[in-house]
């Protein structure tokens, strides 16, 4: 098994936009392995495969369990109606959320700051690469829904602003 530079490409193509935080491939005494929270490729040469060792199954979790971890907390219908007025600014990927350019420096836009379209809100980092977001819309900041240094999914909202 020879991966290809493309298909490596793709395989980081295809966890960047998943849930999965971590691969490994190991085939004919080559391994890949890929870790999102480090955003690295680890590619190593293995001179023999290692021996097969039987791993114990992983513990069941109780249904009740995964069905309390797996649902959000349901809102009220009075916050869905305010949400509704509201514009969300969402992750254009999936990285690291930064409200500013460095740890000493003042957030780009805090609750109650007036903003236009092209007034930068936050950095989204992915691959070691820094992602200036524009707000693309003007009004007020109302809710910041991310801490700083936050991991952020393709989608998910970022910020509230009540357009203008």
């Amino acid at each position: 098994m020879t991966l290809k530079m493309h298909e490596i490409r793709e395989l980081i193509r295809l966890i960047d936009e998943s849930s999965i935080d971590e691969f490994e491939l190991e085939k004919d005494g080559e391994k890949v392995a890929i870790k999102k929270a480090k955003a690295e490729v680890i590619t190593q040469q293995v001179t023999a495969p290692a021996p097969f060792v039987p791993q114990a199954a992983p513990q069941a979790v109780a249904p009740a369990q995964v069905a309390e971890t797996a649902l959000p907390a349901a809102s009220t219908p009075a916050e869905e109606s305010t949400d509704s007025n509201l514009h969300k600014i969402v992750s254009p990927m999936v990285g690291t959320f930064y409200r500013a350019s460095s740890p000493d420096a003042d957030p780009y836009v805090k609750e109650g700051d007036t903003i236009n379209s092209n007034t930068v809100v936050c950095i989204v980092e992915a691959m070691k690469l820094m992602n200036e977001l524009e707000a693309e819309v003007s009004g007020t900041i109302e809710k910041v829904l991310v801490e700083n240094g936050q991991l952020v999914e393709y989608g998910q909202p970022l910020f509230l602003v009540k357009p203008s």
